[in-house]
C-alpha cells in the first residue's frame, strides 16, 4: 500500500506496473483476503497490517465487482492509462516536445510489431508498451533469456515511457505548457 502511494507521487509507469504485479497477486492466491494474510499479510510488521487487509481487501472487492477476478485490470488501473493516453496524443500534437516525438517514433514499429503479434491490433498503443514491460519484468523474475531484439524493443519503449511518465509528473506539478 505504501509502495503503491510512493509509486503513484514519484513514477506513474512504475505505479501501473506495480498494481498489475498486485492484481496478478491477489489472483494467485485466489482473490481470497484470509489466504492473503497468511501468505503476505502476516509477514509485515503488526502496525501494518490493519492497513494492508484493508487495502488488499477493497481491492479483491472492486476486482470481483469489475469482473476482472481472471484476468484484466482494475478500472483504477485502466484510467491511468487512459489519462497518460490522453497526454500521449497532447504532448504529439505539440510542437514543443521534439524529443518526445522522436522517442514515440523510434518505439513505434516495435509497438505495431507486438500489436500484431499478440493479436490486438485495436489495443492502445500505451497498453501494448506497459504489456511488454509487464512481459520482460516476468522474464527475468524467472531468469529467463531475453533475445537481442526484444532487448532493443524494451530499450526504445521504455525510454518512450520514462520520458511520458516524466511529463505526466511535470504535467501533475503544473510545470508542463503544451500550446504555444
Amino acid at each position: 500500500m505504501k509502495i503503491a502511494q510512493q509509486l503513484k507521487e514519484k513514477n506513474i509507469a512504475e505505479y501501473l506496473i506495480y498494481m498489475w504485479q498486485v492484481e496478478d497477486l491477489i489472483r494467485a492466491n485466489g482473490c481470497n483476503l484470509d489466504t492473503l494474510k497468511q501468505q503476505l499479510i502476516a509477514h509485515y510488521p503488526q502496525e501494518e497490517r490493519k492497513a494492508l487487509e484493508e487495502w488488499y481487501g477493497n481491492l479483491i472487492e472492486m476486482m470481483r465487482a469489475e469482473g476482472v477476478v481472471e484476468k484484466g485490470h482494475l478500472q483504477i488501473n485502466k484510467n491511468v492509462i487512459l489519462n497518460l493516453t490522453d497526454l500521449h496524443a497532447s504532448l504529439l500534437a505539440s510542437v514543443r516536445y521534439p524529443f518526445y516525438n522522436a522517442a514515440y517514433f523510434k518505439a513505434l514499429p516495435f509497438i505495431v510489431e507486438l500489436r500484431q503479434k499478440n493479436g490486438k491490433k485495436d489495443e492502445p498503443e500505451l497498453e501494448t508498451c506497459f504489456e511488454a514491460l509487464y512481459g520482460v519484468l516476468f522474464l527475468k523474475l524467472q531468469k529467463k533469456e531475453i533475445s537481442p531484439e526484444t532487448a532493443k524493443a524494451m530499450e526504445a519503449i521504455s525510454s518512450f515511457i520514462s520520458l511520458l511518465a516524466s511529463y505526466y509528473d511535470k504535467e501533475r506539478k503544473g510545470e508542463l505548457k503544451l500550446d504555444d
